[in-house]
């Protein structure tokens, strides 16, 4: 029994999903089991918080835990104490590239998720660290002005990045879940091209049959509008990353096709599964 958190997050889905399709049973943590959606033969189930006996619940019986920190970051100390007393074996855990094994952390998301990692690696569970890359899916918050505007308006135009797609990540974290051999591993997760944002809004155009405009916001107005819906320090690092990428190549890793077993999804090919989502 894998026990899967975030499960109805752009990850968790597409996971669920490829766990089943193995044939190994799956118990999916969300918030509100009801709207879920998930497949029927995924054990469907929530924790509260405040109640001690519902995180025993959720992982007496399990082999595995994947742990999406989004969802579980509040009670990962929690989660992990009994899964281990529970005798799950196996922690497998979606981290940011952005983490530094030694010295200062550069980012203050690398600290947090760092932080996490090692609260993971203390557990006594064989652990793995899927380190990702930015998300093809950060795109989709361009959707609202391209289908309003058909415009894309973005800081650093010229900064590069690989984008992962979710899928592939999850593909990655099945074949880690149900292989042997990745115990302590720290697998870098990115996508296998380099492409500038104003490059990824072309794709977008080209998987909407639109032409897009695309406009260079300067870094202080797009920190302004972003901080609405971002905490401060995570805009200041994204703003950081793009601006260290401006006119050079994405920082990428092999990892991913070495785990899937085949070409990472490309950019263009994410956007147009995506289309209806930017019309």
């Amino acid at each position: 029994m894998i026990l899967v958190t975030g499960a109805t997050g752009k990850v968790g889905r597409h996971l669920v999903a490829g766990l089943l399709a193995e044939g190994a049973p799956v118990r999916a943590l969300t918030r509100y089991p009801q709207t879920a959606g998930l497949p029927a033969a995924a054990e469907v189930v929530s924790i509260d918080p405040a109640r001690p006996a519902t995180i025993a619940a959720a992982v007496a019986g399990t082999t595995a835990l994947f742990v999406n920190v989004t969802a579980v970051g509040a009670i990962l100390k929690d989660l992990i104490t009994e899964a281990a007393r529970a005798g799950t074996r196996t922690a497998v855990m979606l981290s940011s590239m952005t983490v530094r094994d030694h010295g200062a952390q550069p980012y203050s998301i690398g600290a947090h998720h760092k932080a996490l990692e090692d609260t993971v690696a203390a557990s006594g569970l064989d652990w793995t660290f899927l380190r990702c890359g930015g998300f093809a899916a950060n795109t989709l918050a361009w959707a609202p002005m391209i289908r309003a505007e058909g415009v894309v308006r973005a800081p650093y135009l010229t900064a590069a990045t690989a984008p992962v797609a979710e899928q592939d990540i999850a593909a990655a974290a099945v074949r880690v879940l149900l292989g042997d051999g990745h115990a302590g591993a720290r697998y870098v997760l990115t996508g296998e091209q380099s492409l500038t944002q104003a490059e990824q809004a072309q794709a977008i155009g080209a998987a909407i049959g639109r032409e897009l405009r695309i406009t260079e916001l300067p870094p202080e107005v797009f920190r302004a509008a972003a901080t609405a819906r971002m905490p401060a320090a995570a805009v200041d690092d994204l703003l950081r990353y793009l601006a260290e990428y401006v006119g050079r190549t994405a920082e990428m890793s092999p990892d991913l096709p070495a785990l899937i077993g085949r070409p990472a999804t490309t950019f263009a090919d994410w956007a147009a599964g995506h289309a209806a989502t930017f019309r």
